[in-house]
């Protein structure tokens, strides 16, 4: 909750500064109460063509889904993330560097304050420190 309100206010801060209608970036939020749940149709049909496998095709489906699941938890307890993130965090970290490392982190913690105050005293600094925390294994 406090990680989807720090976006957003950072969302209104950004809308709020003056810019080119040119180069102009939309940011697409879902409503607050809301969750990212599939269409219950799509869902009913899943199951009845999971229903209709055979005994073998269908442990062998379990097996996959068991083994990307297993996958997934193995990648998020190393910390790793996907590329594309990584991508959209460098170029956060460009633009607002206490926004990436706090999304980075997942936490507002000594790390965010770091980028925070060199941010607010130096953009530059504030930026290179943003861009080690993304990218530093540290």
């Amino acid at each position: 909750m406090r990680k989807s309100l720090f976006v957003l206010l950072m969302a209104c801060a950004i809308s709020s500064f003056s810019y080119n209608s040119a180069s102009a970036t939309v940011i697409v939020l879902p409503p607050a109460g809301t969750t990212t749940e599939p269409d219950p149709a799509t869902v009913k049909s899943a199951v009845a063509d999971f229903k209709n496998l055979s005994a073998k095709e269908k442990r062998a489906k379990v097996r996959d889904v068991k083994a990307e699941i297993k996958a997934f938890k193995a990648a998020r307890k190393a910390g790793k993330e996907p590329s594309t993130s990584t991508l959209l965090l460098v170029i956060l970290a460009i633009l607002l560097p206490p926004l990436a490392v706090y999304l980075h982190e997942g936490e507002i913690n000594n790390r965010f304050w770091i980028s925070l105050i060199l941010t607010l005293l130096f953009w530059i600094p504030g930026v290179i420190y943003a861009l080690i925390v993304v990218l530093g294994d540290w």
